[in-house]
């Protein structure tokens, strides 16, 4: 099987800047696990990293699809499959490297995306569904019928959770429960962590400096350039929490507040989803010294049973 390094973790736990220092000590390419870096003019609140923090280092899955095209887990799955044999032959490790624990998840453990494919009716009828009841609605049943699911899809990711829905009524069980075909690659999953609080100051940190980068100005363009608010990209963190201050139905100080509350609020759902995977070895970011530690101690767990076993 091929080798498949994987560094997970919620948000600003630190995953690029590590991700890149272990790239180079280990000769990697990364491969993004973040459901909305995909997206094109997503980059300040998705925390893309810019061609110069990349530092050479190749990246793949950034910026492959427009705003408002659909992009899905078993897409994502499909891209990796295709990326992943291209960078072993290239004599190169592949790096999973990201928070999207779905999509995770769906390569290393080969999700089955076959059965339960879109039924445009049945999505039809729950999207009139969400737009007459609310996303709230959907999100209790789905807690109903596949509370898994609903702990890790928020409750306004209407996408989402029009897709968990559409799979437990098409095919009789939870999308949670996914069959699995034979495995791919034999993968090291690496956890990155961080105090809580120390994590919530990063987070805080975080929505801070994208303010100051210009989130709100990325917001406003794509607004401007005819993209609703209700696409599936606007779900992402730093963009949906912009929109009532865009229209001029709350403050400034109001979205930045809302925005780092749902931030750490989606951080903890990030910890419950991945803690349940016990084949993960977690790292504490505050245990090491430096970034450059944290990333030798990573490359040596990777040494030991990914790479020597390759060669």
């Amino acid at each position: 099987m091929l080798p498949l390094l994987v560094l997970l973790g919620p948000t600003a736990a630190g995953k690029t800047a590590v991700a890149i220092r272990v790239a180079k000590l280990l000769g990697g390419e990364i491969i993004s696990a973040d459901s909305m870096q995909v997206y094109r003019h997503l980059d300040i609140g998705t925390a893309k990293p810019t061609a110069a923090e990349r530092e050479g280092v190749p990246h793949h899955l950034l910026d492959i699809v427009e705003p408002d095209e659909e992009f899905n887990v078993a897409r994502f799955q499909a891209e990796v499959k295709r990326i992943i044999p291209a960078i072993v032959a290239r004599g190169h490790l592949p790096m999973l490297v990201g928070g999207t624990g779905l999509y995770i998840r769906a390569v290393v453990d080969n999700y089955d995306f076959s059965p339960g494919g879109p039924d445009p009716d049945l999505r039809h009828r729950l999207k009139e569904r969400a737009a007459r009841e609310g996303a709230a609605a959907l999100h209790a049943e789905l807690a109903r019928v596949d509370p898994a699911a609903a702990t890790r899809i928020q409750p306004t990711d209407v996408r989402r959770l029009i897709r968990a829905l559409e799979v437990r009524e098409l095919t009789g069980r939870p999308i949670s429960e996914q069959g699995k075909g034979p495995p791919l690659y034999r993968s090291l999953q690496i956890g990155l962590t961080r105090d809580r609080a120390r994590l919530y100051a990063a987070i805080d940190a975080r929505v801070d400096e994208m303010i100051k980068r210009g989130l709100v100005e990325e917001a406003r363009w794509l607004l401007a350039q005819g993209y609703p608010p209700t696409l599936p990209a606007f779900q992402a963190l730093g963009y949906k929490e912009l929109v009532p201050y865009l229209k001029g139905e709350a403050t400034l100080a109001e979205a930045c507040r809302i925005l780092k509350r749902e931030t750490r609020h989606f951080a903890k759902r990030q910890l419950t989803w991945f803690r349940r995977d016990k084949r993960i070895i977690w790292l504490n970011r505050d245990s090491f010294p430096s970034e450059s530690a944290l990333a030798e101690e990573i490359s040596r767990l990777a040494e030991g049973k990914l790479l020597t076993d390759h060669e």
